[in-house]
């Protein structure tokens, strides 16, 4: 937490069905205050292949390598969410231009591993790094992981056992010092990737399971049915490689649940954050849950932070007793339920009026927040707008028009408490290719996001 302040900031950008057959690209963003070219795209480089939908990306070394001294952060590894293609950039040569370093086809991911649809990485103590996927080559649910060398950045096959998946995938986090690794699901592949149906509710199509995972083995030990149609996504640890205390969102039912170690070494999960449904009109469903798609928890272990994509608020919680969170800050950047919009609150139970559409430097923010970066001092959040292209477009076809932002967050660390720097804005509406979809941030060295092991 006392390392250096972020300069620079790594962001994601999705071209995918923008009507610009343009591939997607890592976009370079200057972050520090005293630069003149502050809240600017600085680089980008540009891949190779048209719609990959570039979603999630990793180092290609933890952030504590075991005390290896040699191990250098200066590769990130992105998956394609669509193609099943990962791309290597090299970011240790010119940090602030970075180039591509290696392109492993999908070809080999598919020959290999009988995987697609993969999405989050994450390094390992061992010098690999580990892709979640979510299905097979046909579109159909199958939760397990590909491994990659990262010395000859050769797909080496599977982490899991072969014949032991969970029956979906999405995210996942491991605690070696407790033998175990936790897996999320979000849906079958073939029935997200049209967008969001409501008559896919209640047939099995979405997640419902937080699955268990022994290290040592491999092996899927457990499925903990969070509730049907819940769809568990992000879950997260505290960094504290000794402790047993995690957290996941069940992003269609609104909630976050607490994940702990009983003392005779079994897992629970118990729900601690309730995020109301609203009862609304103009909207897919007369209930609108939260959608709480993505958590970071700071790296002192003291806050946790939550997007709330379909209400369009960011919230903070105290969370020094995991088995009851506090929730301190809370501010709107987005989503539906704005002043003014075609989604008219009926019922709220926590706000007393519709909040207003967020203006900054003139520019009216559409989309719900959804991807999360603190710095390492935890004062301040970034945050970027965009899910998922198809959701995109359904939900927010303003930011489909706009493109996305990137704001930033003041974060009080002292009492709580949450304010948007209006100094603060990089659009990417006004980007040279046409109107970009920012996903996940990413800037060099440690990242909040790290596991640590």
């Amino acid at each position: 937490m006392k390392g250096p302040r972020e300069e620079l900031m790594y962001v994601l950008c999705v071209l995918t069905k923008t009507g610009t057959q343009m591939p997607d690209y890592l976009a370079t963003v200057d972050v520090d205050p005293k630069s003149p070219t502050y809240c600017q795209v600085i680089h980008r480089l540009q891949m190779p292949y048209i719609n990959d939908e570039l979603h999630f990306m990793s180092w290609n070394t933890c952030s504590n390598p075991l005390g290896d001294t040699t191990k250098k952060r200066n590769r990130l590894v992105i998956p394609c969410f669509n193609s099943s293609r990962i791309y290597v950039v090299d970011t240790g040569t010119d940090p602030q231009a970075p180039c591509l370093f290696k392109v492993i086809e999908p070809r080999e991911v598919f020959c290999k591993t009988k995987l697609a649809t993969i999405l989050a990485p994450h390094c390992l103590g061992s010098g690999e790094v580990m892709i979640s996927s979510l299905g097979d080559l046909l579109g159909n649910g199958k939760g397990a992981f590909v491994l990659v060398d990262t010395e000859t950045w050769e797909v080496k096959g599977t982490w899991n056992r072969p014949g032991d998946e969970a029956p979906l995938g999405f995210d996942f986090w491991f605690k070696p010092r407790h033998n175990v690794l936790f897996s999320t699901e979000a849906a079958i592949p073939k029935f997200l990737v049209d967008g969001f149906k409501p008559e896919f509710l209640g047939k099995d199509y979405y997640g419902r399971r937080l699955n268990v995972w022994d290290w040592t083995t491999h092996c899927l030990v457990e499925s903990i049915d969070m509730g049907e149609d819940t769809v568990p996504m992000a879950v997260r640890f505290l960094h504290n490689p000794d402790s047993s205390h995690g957290f996941v969102s069940c992003s269609f039912d609104g909630s976050i649940h607490h994940i702990y170690k009983e003392e005779d070494g079994t897992w629970s999960t118990e729900k601690v954050i309730q995020i109301p449904d609203k009862t609304v009109t103009g909207w897919y469903l007369p209930e609108m849950p939260a959608y709480t798609t993505y958590l970071i928890i700071s790296l002192d272990d003291r806050f946790l932070y939550l997007s709330n994509w379909f209400h369009g608020d960011i919230r903070q919680y105290d969370i020094t007793d995991p088995h009851c969170p506090r929730l301190l800050g809370q501010v709107f950047v987005g989503g539906s339920i704005y002043k003014g919009g075609v989604v008219t609150v009926m019922k709220d139970e926590e706000l007393d009026c519709q909040p207003d559409l967020l203006v900054i430097q003139g520019r009216k923010v559409y989309g719900g927040p959804q991807m999360l970066q603190l710095s390492l001092d935890g004062k301040r959040l970034y945050v970027t707008n965009s899910l998922y292209t198809q959701w995109d477009e359904q939900f927010y076809p303003q930011q489909q028009r706009d493109g996305s932002v990137m704001l930033q967050i003041d974060v009080d660390t002292k009492k709580g408490g949450l304010c948007v720097n209006p100094d603060f804005l990089v659009d990417f509406g006004k980007e040279p290719w046409g109107p970009a979809h920012a996903h996940e941030m990413s800037y060099p060295g440690d990242c909040t996001s790290d596991i640590w092991v």
